[in-house]
């Protein structure tokens, strides 16, 4: 003989708000970790080249740019001289030498920005203040044949850069660092 009768089933009675509040917190952490990666991602990036040729034949201890330097400023500022386009240079860091501020000079009057002179004695921490000043932003920097592999190194954790020459003046860095990651870089001829 079978039984009619209405069977309960037990649930506990916490059980959707126990849901509802795993549910938020997940939500909540993802949405905490979604806003630091964003907040993270932008890259510093930066351009490191040589003062342009200088004029060896003055018997100075600062000499000046060279016609050749002159025109390689030029150049300079026109790959980089549009203050109209998405991703212009924010900063020019340039040493105290006449030949790298006559590099940056023709750049920076095209921008309409000042150049940030900055000492040239150790490269680590000229590195560290471009990229805590210009975070996410673009630099250039116009260094000296022995402290453009310096700065390179610093920027982009790679020791292995190679040494610029003495007749070599074309030489261009370009770094990305971002804030999480490891640096990206480009070497290039100009």
């Amino acid at each position: 003989m079978k039984k009619d009768h209405v069977s309960f089933q037990r649930r506990p009675f916490l059980t959707p708000i126990w849901l509802t509040a795993l549910a938020a917190v997940m939500i909540m952490s993802f949405a905490i970790f979604a806003a630091w990666v964003w907040g993270t991602a932008g890259s510093t990036t930066v351009i490191v080249i040589r003062h342009a040729e200088k004029d060896v034949s003055v018997s100075v201890t600062d000499p000046p740019l060279t016609p050749g330097g002159a025109v390689r400023a030029a150049l300079l500022a026109r790959m980089f001289g549009d203050a109209g386009v998405l991703g212009h240079l924010d900063a020019i860091y340039v040493s105290p030498a006449l030949r790298n501020r006559l590099t940056a000079a023709p750049l920076a009057a095209r921008l309409g920005i000042k150049e940030t002179v900055a000492p040239a004695d150790d490269p680590r921490v000229l590195a560290r203040r471009v990229l805590n000043e210009h975070r996410g932003g673009r630099v250039l920097i116009v260094g000296h044949s022995d402290t453009v592999p310096q700065i390179v190194a610093a920027l982009s954790g790679n020791p292995k850069i190679p040494e610029i020459a003495d007749q070599e003046y074309g030489t261009m860095y370009i770094v990305a660092v971002p804030r999480i990651g490891r640096a990206n870089l480009l070497h290039l001829n100009y």
